[in-house]
């Protein structure tokens, strides 16, 4: 059993910066391949990033890239996000979520999630 609990979201202008932690219990987190996903109102929710249990692979969608960084923190059983150069369509809920497969898009593959942290960015 793995709880997660996210934190760090808050409200930023366009432009400026994030960065969300993910705060896993239990003594297996580096078993875990770690997700983050997001869901704006009346939207599903879509993947954003995920990363292997060693931090040797990482994933991100293409809205994303070269703007978001997934990392983490074994000895802390923590997963951030770091989020640059937010635009307003970044606004969503953020989840973080573990699975004990190989890191994936899909939602499906994940076996524990987190309640989420609202991001909300400002034009």
């Amino acid at each position: 059993q793995v709880q997660l609990v996210e934190s760090g979201g808050g409200l930023v202008q366009a432009g400026g910066s994030l960065r969300l932690s993910c705060a896993a219990s239990g003594r297996t987190f580096s078993s875990y391949a770690m997700g983050w996903f997001r869901q704006a109102p009346g939207k599903e929710r879509e993947f954003v990033a995920a990363i292997s249990w060693s931090g040797s692979i990482t994933y991100y969608a293409n809205s994303v890239k070269d703007r978001f960084t997934i990392s983490r923190d074994n000895a802390k059983n923590t997963v951030f996000l770091q989020m640059n150069s937010l635009k307003p369509e970044d606004t969503a809920v953020y989840y973080c979520a573990a699975s004990l497969q190989s890191p994936a898009v899909q939602s499906r593959v994940y076996d524990y999630w987190g309640q989420g942290t609202q991001v909300t960015v400002s034009s």
